[in-house]
C-alpha cells in the first residue's frame, strides 16, 4: 500500500460509509416560479381588496344626527309595519295557510293604500299549494332602460314571529314603495313582498323570488338590477357585538351598529354605486362587499334567485345571525327592534333605489 503524500488532506474513506450528497432546497427555475407565484397572488389579493372589499367613499363614524321629525314619523309606520306582520300573522308560512294568506291581503291592501294597483303573482308547489307573491309597480319613463326589482319575503321561519326576519324587510319595502308613489323615475322600479323565502324552500325553485325572476326573465324583461331587504332593524352598540364568516372580521367593525350591502362578484360594479351613494347621501354607517357565494351568508336571501336567472343583484342586511341572537327563535318579536335607526337606514336605501332607477 503506498503512502499517502504528507500534504495531502483528502479524507479517507470509512469502509461501509455513504457518500455524502449536497443538498439543494430547490432549483433556480422553481425558485422563480415561487416567486413570480408570489408576486401574482399578492397582485390579485391587492386587487381583490380594492374592489370587492375596499368600498367608495368613508363611513360614517361617530355620533348620529339629531333624529328629525320625517325620521320619527318613519320610525312610527315601520313599527307599526313590522307589528302587523309579527304580531298579527307570527304563523304566516304555508304550514299555516290561512294566517300566510291572510298576510298576502294586508300587504296587497298596504300598497293599495300606498297608491298601487298590486297584483298578485300566484304559483302553486309540487303538493299543489298555492302561494302568491304581492306585487306594486311604479312604471319608469323610458320603457326600454330596464326594471329594478326591490323586494322583501314575507314568510316566516316555522314558530316564530319574525319580526327581523323578515317584517323588517317588508316594511322597509314598504316605506319606499310609499316614497316612490309620485315619482317617475327613468327606469320601472317594481315592489315585490315574496312567498317562500324560508325552510324547506330555501335556495330552491319554490322559492317565490325564483318564481318571480324566472317569469320575468321568460317574458323577457330586463332587470336592471334586484335589491333584497333582509333583516333591516337589528342593531346593538356594544363593542364586540357584530361577527363575520372569516376572514372578514379584519376589514369589519366589531360593532353591529351598521347596514351592509352585500353581493357577489358578479354584481361588484352595482353593490359599489351602492355603497357609495349611501355614503355620499346618508350620515349612518354602511359597509359593502361583492363576494364569492361560497361564503357563508353571501347568498342566503331573495337576491339568490336573481342570480340563478343571470340577473345583478345584491341585500342590504343587518347581518343577520352574525349579530342577531334572536334569528330563527321566538325571541325575535317586534320589541328588540330599534326603529329610530332602521328609519335613518330607510333614507340610504331610498337613494340607492333613486340612483339606480335613474
Amino acid at each position: 500500500m503506498r503512502n499517502a503524500p504528507p500534504n495531502d488532506t483528502t479524507p479517507t474513506a470509512t469502509p461501509g460509509a455513504r457518500p455524502r450528497r449536497r443538498f439543494r432546497i430547490a432549483s433556480r427555475r422553481a425558485l422563480v416560479r415561487l416567486g413570480v407565484l408570489t408576486v401574482v397572488m399578492a397582485i390579485a389579493f391587492g386587487v381583490a381588496w380594492g374592489v370587492l372589499i375596499n368600498m367608495p367613499g368613508r363611513a360614517h363614524t361617530g355620533p348620529l344626527p339629531a333624529l328629525t321629525r320625517e325620521q320619527g314619523e318613519t320610525a312610527a309606520r315601520l313599527e307599526g309595519d313590522v307589528r302587523a306582520l309579527a304580531d298579527g300573522h307570527p304563523k304566516r308560512h304555508t304550514f299555516n295557510a290561512r294566517e300566510y294568506a291572510a298576510a298576502a291581503d294586508g300587504l296587497a291592501a298596504r300598497l293599495r293604500t300606498a297608491g298601487y294597483e298590486p297584483t298578485r303573482e300566484v304559483f302553486e308547489l309540487a303538493d299543489g299549494t298555492p302561494c302568491q307573491n304581492i306585487i306594486g309597480e311604479r312604471a319608469g319613463s323610458d320603457p326600454d332602460a330596464g326594471i329594478v326589482v326591490v323586494g322583501a319575503h314575507y314568510d316566516a321561519y316555522v314558530q316564530t314571529p319574525g319580526a327581523d326576519d323578515n317584517a323588517s324587510g317588508v316594511a322597509g319595502v314598504l316605506e319606499l314603495a310609499a316614497r316612490f308613489s309620485a315619482r317617475t323615475p327613468r327606469r320601472t322600479v317594481r315592489f315585490v313582498l315574496f312567498a317562500n323565502e324560508e325552510p324547506p324552500y330555501f335556495r330552491t325553485n319554490e322559492m317565490g323570488s325564483h318564481v318571480n325572476a324566472f317569469r320575468a326573465r321568460d317574458r323577457g324583461e330586463r332587470v336592471h338590477a334586484m335589491i333584497s331587504l333582509e333583516m333591516l332593524g337589528y342593531y346593538d352598540p356594544t363593542p364586540g357585538s357584530q361577527r363575520y364568516p372569516p376572514p372578514l372580521s379584519a376589514w369589519y367593525p366589531s360593532t353591529a351598529d351598521f347596514i351592509a350591502i352585500v353581493g357577489n362578484v358578479g354584481s361588484t360594479g352595482l353593490v359599489r354605486r351602492a355603497v357609495g351613494r349611501w355614503r355620499e347621501t346618508t350620515p349612518f354607517p354602511c359597509y359593502g362587499a361583492a363576494l364569492p357565494e361560497g361564503i357563508p351568508g353571501v347568498g342566503f336571501s331573495d337576491h339568490w334567485s336573481f342570480w340563478q336567472a343571470g340577473d345583478r343583484a345584491f341585500m342590504i342586511t343587518d347581518t343577520a345571525f352574525f349579530r342577531n341572537p334572536n334569528y330563527h327563535s321566538a325571541g325575535d318579536t317586534a320589541g328588540t327592534l330599534d326603529y329610530e335607526r332602521m328609519a335613518r337606514a330607510m333614507d340610504g336605501v331610498e337613494q340607492v333605489v333613486l340612483d339606480l332607477a335613474e
